[in-house]
């Protein structure tokens, strides 16, 4: 497996006073012939993120519209929501297209958390509605400290959810474990967790984030954010599944930082997609996406 990077597609320039900097997270949505509309989540002078959007030909590589303005920006102090807006993934639900995403919020000073929250997508991909207006996931006692952003997928008859869970805030290490868990759900809205889906490894690999999947004929393969513990910034890894549910952790993701430039300290929130029967994928360079992001397609085996 080996990704080639065809570059950065998209270089942050101010939208709006809540879209200085940043395009984490992209989330790419096929509009028409090679034209996806990418929602990200940027940020404004505090460092608290909204949604934006830029739609690109994936086939050129380049941008042909931007958002005038966020399409949806982050809440008021006692808001859930309050600190932050991390998106996931779009799905389908009896017609209705749904993002979940990451609600970021800091109470009293202290250390941010974060629950899941989601949006119902109206019919023209620009707007978004809260869709429960309370945390759509939050925390109980499988997850009793800190949630991240989900990836949903219709399969079968069901639905399976793959989401972040904090299982402490620090390590032997200092860094965190936050790790990517599974649940399942016969309607989409009513969800039946299953515990730990990737296994991770104090200073290898133990903070894990936004998990994309797909599904072929060999099972279930998974791209994700990783750090260490050893001071090393995030990268992309890789996993496989048979079913969904375990997964195997692989060593070899097929793409790394560059040497040089946007991408070459860091490469984070993956966000992988099927056009025309190549596999791509978006991602985020140094400092969490705070220049944009970049394109990179999977090469396929001679």
């Amino acid at each position: 497996m080996r990704w080639k990077k065809l570059g950065q597609v998209y270089s942050c320039q101010p939208i709006d006073k809540y879209l200085i900097s940043h395009a984490s997270n992209p989330l790419a949505v096929h509009l028409r012939d090679d034209i996806f509309r990418v929602f990200f989540s940027g940020r404004d002078k505090e460092n608290k993120s909204s949604v934006g959007y830029v739609d690109i030909d994936i086939l050129e590589q380049s941008v042909i519209n931007v958002c005038k303005e966020a399409v949806f920006i982050y809440g008021d102090n006692d808001s859930f929501y309050s600190h932050g807006i991390s998106i996931g993934n779009m799905y389908n639900v009896k017609g209705v297209n749904y993002i979940q995403f990451m609600a970021w919020q800091i109470r009293n000073g202290g250390h941010w958390r974060g629950d899941i929250g989601r949006f119902r997508v109206n019919d023209d991909f620009e707007t978004l509605e809260l869709s429960p207006d309370k945390p759509y996931i939050g925390a109980d006692e499988e997850d009793p400290v800190s949630l991240s952003y989900s990836w949903v997928m219709q399969d079968e008859e069901s639905y399976k959810m793959w989401y972040g869970s904090t299982i402490d805030w620090t390590s032997e290490n200092g860094e965190m474990i936050h790790v990517i868990k599974y649940a399942t759900s016969k309607d989409g809205e009513t969800w039946q967790k299953h515990g730990l889906a990737i296994p991770y490894e104090i200073g290898i690999a133990q903070a894990f984030s936004r998990p994309t999947v797909i599904k072929d004929t060999d099972g279930y393969h998974m791209w994700f954010s990783y750090r260490s513990g050893d001071g090393t910034k995030y990268r992309i890894g890789y996993a496989y599944s048979p079913d969904g549910q375990k997964w195997e952790r692989k060593q070899n993701s097929g793409i790394d930082v560059s040497e040089v430039g946007w991408d070459s300290e860091m490469i984070c929130y993956p966000f992988v997609f099927d056009h025309k029967g190549d596999q791509y994928m978006l991602y985020n360079g140094n400092e969490y996406g705070k220049e944009g992001f970049g394109l990179a397609v999977l090469e396929r085996d001679l």
